[in-house]
């Protein structure tokens, strides 16, 4: 018995793996399946799909296989302690020694123990497998998080200011994304920050909301470093939209009353209507009661932006940051939202991370980002006078929106 628990032990860690990426591996092949039938990868996918099963199991028999015959041999084993038992008993009870209901409660506890051994090894598992469960619960229970004050700082302007920050998503230097970024937000002002792809821009945006602690530097706001003001005072003053937004599984009215948890629902509608939500709102089955589904799969992807843009303008924060907020938006609708962005947003500090370049064009501050790094910033006519990056990103954007593909399938001049 001793025997089969060593080694069900030294196998147990890898089982748990192994069991773990099987499940992982099923989880993503549905996930993806559409994207696996649009690219004609389902061959391929299911094999993997198929293959990371077929190891699991292979793995579990195996593993069940060299404990097997010592397994059998205990089971086999523990009945002739009956063997041992009842002479013994019936020599002691004989001698005097015992009585006879002694001698048959010997009898009765030696097999008894049989059936109690044989459970011993389920419960050794089942021991094994809390215990792997507790250690996952306790690295996530004991993930260190980011220190904040007990006391509110006291913020008298709502000027955001990067100095000389550095940022490494490994804490390692050598992988360092940002190389001392300076930048100033000046309250009520209109900075868009714009480049090629994995430049730094969302990271900079993740960072003035304390997603993460810069390696390097500070962030300010009103003067204060964001390390010195609670979390909770820093997401009051800051709202953020992301390109990519998470809506969960409660009713939509619920979901935009994120941004502010004491609104009306007269008032969560009026920032549905101001963000564009309420046309596609009221054709949905329940309306505003409809749930958003699994991760808000039950819209598409600019329908999601747009529910985001209702928080944002429902939390009515004076620090607001959109990243790519309009990616996703149709541009019957793209349109109607940036007016609605820009008069909710005047008089705020505003962040907008933009590929669209045309619409940040009337930015205060445009700063250019390639590689971590500010290569250039200025108003729109200075760019495209000194910057050729910006130049050249200008020329792109304007070729790309010349050219529109016709409904008859031809292309034709567009000029937007």
């Amino acid at each position: 018995m001793a025997l089969t628990f060593k080694i069900s032990g030294k196998n147990f860690d890898t089982y748990n793996n192994s069991n773990t990426y099987m499940n992982s591996m099923i989880v993503e092949y549905i996930e993806g399946i559409e994207v696996i039938k649009a690219f004609g990868r389902a061959g391929v996918s299911y094999e993997k799909y198929a293959k990371a099963i077929t190891d699991y199991r292979t793995f579990v028999i195996k593993w069940l296989s060299s404990t097997w015959v010592t397994m059998k041999l205990a089971f086999a084993l523990f009945p002739a302690t009956l063997i041992g038992t009842l002479p013994v008993s019936l020599a002691l009870a004989s001698a005097g020694t015992i009585t006879a209901s002694q001698a048959a409660l010997a009898v009765m506890l030696s097999i008894s123990m049989v059936g109690s051994l044989a459970k011993l090894e389920v419960f050794a598992n089942e021991t094994k497998q809390m215990q792997m469960t507790v250690e996952e619960l306790d690295s996530l229970l004991t993930m260190k998080s980011l220190p904040e004050p007990e006391k509110r700082a006291n913020i008298t302007s709502t000027d955001v200011e990067l100095k000389q920050v550095r940022f490494s998503y490994s804490g390692n230097t050598e992988e360092e994304v940002l190389h001392g970024i300076d930048l100033k937000l000046p309250q009520g002002s209109f900075t868009a920050l714009v480049g090629p792809s994995g430049g730094g821009k969302s990271t900079v945006a993740k960072l003035i909301a304390r997603f993460f602690d810069v390696t390097e530097g500070s962030i300010t706001i009103g003067g204060v470093n964001i390390k010195d003001m609670p979390l909770s005072q820093i997401s009051e003053n800051v709202s953020f939209v992301a390109q990519d937004n998470f809506l969960f599984r409660c009713s939509l009215l619920e979901n935009i009353r994120l941004g502010n948890p004491k609104a009306t629902d007269e008032e969560v509608k009026a920032a549905a209507r101001a963000a564009q939500c309420e046309e596609f709102i009221l054709k949905l089955p329940q309306g505003y009661d409809t749930p958003a589904g699994e991760a808000g799969k039950r819209l598409s992807g600019g329908e999601k932006q747009r529910i985001a843009i209702a928080r944002m303008m429902l939390k009515n924060a004076p620090i607001v940051i959109l990243d790519e907020a309009t990616a996703f938006t149709d541009p019957e609708n793209e349109d109607k939202i940036q007016q609605s962005i820009a008069a909710l947003t005047k008089g705020k500090t505003l962040l907008v991370i933009a590929h669209r370049l045309s619409t940040i064009k009337q930015a205060d501050n445009i700063v250019v980002l390639k590689n971590g790094a500010i290569v250039a910033h200025g108003t729109q006519e200075e760019l495209l006078e000194n910057c050729p990056l910006y130049q050249d990103m200008w020329k792109a954007h304007i070729g790309a929106k010349e050219w529109a593909v016709s409904s008859a399938g031809k292309e034709e001049k567009a000029y937007v």
